[in-house]
């Protein structure tokens, strides 16, 4: 693919020449322009959550899966669905070069056509499973071989790209294409294409969960109690949600059944009995 639009050249030069408010008023003017060129790939983030919903009730898992800061995104996404609604191996991240590239750079790891499929083989994949490639470039052979593997093997395949006319959009069902523009310091995709794959992958995930019912109004009803200032939200939920004034009776009700949605759906039982 010619002409990267993430490898062009800044629309700024000689940065080492700009003081430190200069050179961050103009990070902060390209980051300004992520979120609109979010809104235009909606239609097929739609689709992509419209499938991962039908998927997950058959037992489909989302795999998210790249190399670099593509990769790291999608294992930071991952893991904090867990802990957020308390569902576990269900988003799963895999980078190029295993856990290790999450801290260091693993040499020729992205550049495997195979690495990626074989990554995934050990979940023994399934056509309920999906696969989402993350490669800002859309060129990355760890990615691009993944997903034509997956998409083979009939899973349903999705990726995020900061590039028009790629392999990796052209090798995905639903692919999801935001043009961000040249980075500011040339080539550093780790910024407004970093951004908008944050972005993108928290809409993924936020909007599955909410549509598989883990979140009741705008609450984490399902979320782990592993601290104590998600112990106290967890118990101001419950307060808010069946008019309980006693903070503590609360607490304790949460502590003994371990969710927002078990604490109250036991206190509600209770009262219908009554």
């Amino acid at each position: 693919m010619e002409n990267k639009t993430t490898e062009q050249s800044s629309r700024y030069d000689h940065l080492e020449r700009m003081s430190t408010t200069e050179l961050l008023s103009a990070i902060n003017s390209e980051d300004r322009t992520v979120p609109e060129a979010v809104s235009t790939a909606i239609p097929m983030i739609r689709d992509l959550v419209d499938g991962i919903v039908e998927r997950v009730p058959r037992g489909g898992r989302v795999f998210y899966l790249g190399a670099g800061t593509s990769g790291r995104l999608g294992v930071v996404d991952a893991s904090e669905i867990p802990p957020t609604y308390g569902v576990h191996n269900v988003f799963i991240g895999l980078m190029a070069g295993g856990d290790r590239a999450i801290r260091d750079a693993v040499e020729g790891a992205e550049d495997s056509w195979t690495g990626g499929w074989e990554d995934m083989l050990p979940y023994s994949p399934t056509k309920d499973d999906v696969l989402v490639g993350i490669a800002a470039s859309g060129t990355t052979p760890y990615v691009v071989g993944a997903v034509e593997a997956a998409r083979r093997n009939g899973l349903l395949t999705g990726c995020i790209t900061c590039n028009e006319g790629s392999p990796l959009a052209a090798a995905s069902q639903i692919p999801i294409i935001v043009v961000v523009g040249p980075e500011f310091v040339t080539g550093s995709t780790r910024m407004k294409a970093g951004t908008a794959q944050k972005l993108v992958l928290n809409m993924i995930s936020t909007a599955s969960m909410i549509r598989l019912g883990h979140v009741r109004g705008s609450k984490m009803v399902d979320m782990q109690l592993t601290n104590n200032k998600l112990v106290d939200r967890g118990a101001k939920m419950i307060m808010e949600e069946t008019g309980l004034t006693d903070y503590e009776y609360a607490r304790r009700m949460l502590l003994s059944h371990g969710s927002v949605r078990a604490a109250v759906f036991f206190y509600q039982t209770q009262a219908n009995k009554a």
